[in-house]
């Protein structure tokens, strides 16, 4: 059904806020993956965490109404959002680094959000028109799986944007689903700035021996096919899954490591747009 003058004057006008809001943002990355568990909340957590080691600053913006990871994977749970009548102020996780989530909404973790559609294409506006961003390098976005409302809402919502960093993990399952990713990138002309293998391997920290635990190459092959960058690979770390479950941005804290010198080989082509 066509829209009537005051429905069009209202786009018009909610559009005209959301720009104002987002004006003192030099750049804007979504990362997406159209399969859940390849870990893209953590890619994006470290991603932000990253450039803000780089003296840049960032906003994270967690737009997974019903997974939200990054709370958590920042040891930022239970905090409570601020702000005046017409303005929400992010969390500062660091002087250069804040964040937002539906996360901080929740009063109990356990509570399930059954929401339809237009609730959380609402939630996800007022997270772009309303937070007091201010001015920042980078805004991060992490979506939540797939090509459903969220990621249409937020693309939508923010109009012409840097691009997406795609996330995937080598099998073929995953490949299948990730694919789809990529084409809903194309149906929208979301640039793609390039793809990000997770979990490509396992080097055992005793005999040093190299095990491709869930493939090998699906994701370069993938970039390559589609004719996309192929940012890197991400080795499996033992140490990642007790960093997250801390709270504690393993970028952060392993500065040393391979894994962390894959994450800086990979995120380095951002600092280029």
């Amino acid at each position: 059904m066509p829209l009537n003058e005051e429905q069009k004057n209202q786009m018009r006008a909610e559009q005209a806020q959301i720009k104002n809001n987002l004006k003192d943002i030099k750049h804007q990355i979504l990362v997406l993956s159209g399969k859940g568990g390849v870990g893209k909340s953590s890619i994006a957590v470290n991603l932000a965490v990253w450039l803000s080691l780089q003296g840049k600053k960032v906003g994270l913006l967690d737009v997974d109404i019903h997974g939200p990871s990054v709370p958590k994977l920042l040891h930022l749970e239970g905090r409570r959002l601020q702000g005046s009548q017409d303005k929400i102020e992010p969390v500062a996780y660091s002087e250069t680094l804040k964040v937002m989530s539906v996360g901080f909404l929740i009063q109990d973790e356990n509570s399930a959000l059954i929401w339809r559609g237009p609730m959380k294409h609402n939630v996800i506006k007022q997270f772009v028109s309303e937070v007091a961003w201010g001015e920042l390098d980078y805004l991060v976005v992490d979506c939540p799986p797939g090509t459903g409302d969220e990621p249409l809402s937020i693309v939508q919502l923010l109009g012409p944007v840097d691009g997406a960093v795609v996330v995937t993990t080598p099998q073929q399952l995953a490949i299948t689903d990730v694919k789809k990713c990529i084409t809903f990138c194309k149906q929208l002309s979301l640039p793609i700035l390039g793809v990000i293998e997770n979990m490509s391997s396992f080097v055992c920290p005793h005999c040093k021996q190299r095990t491709d635990i869930f493939g090998d190459d699906g994701g370069r092959q993938m970039a390559q096919d589609h004719d996309v960058p192929f940012l890197g690979s991400i080795p499996i770390d033992p140490a990642m899954a007790p960093a997250a479950d801390a709270g504690q941005p393993f970028i952060g804290i392993h500065n040393d490591s391979p894994t962390s010198q894959a994450f800086s080989e990979a995120f380095g082509p951002l600092l280029e747009l």
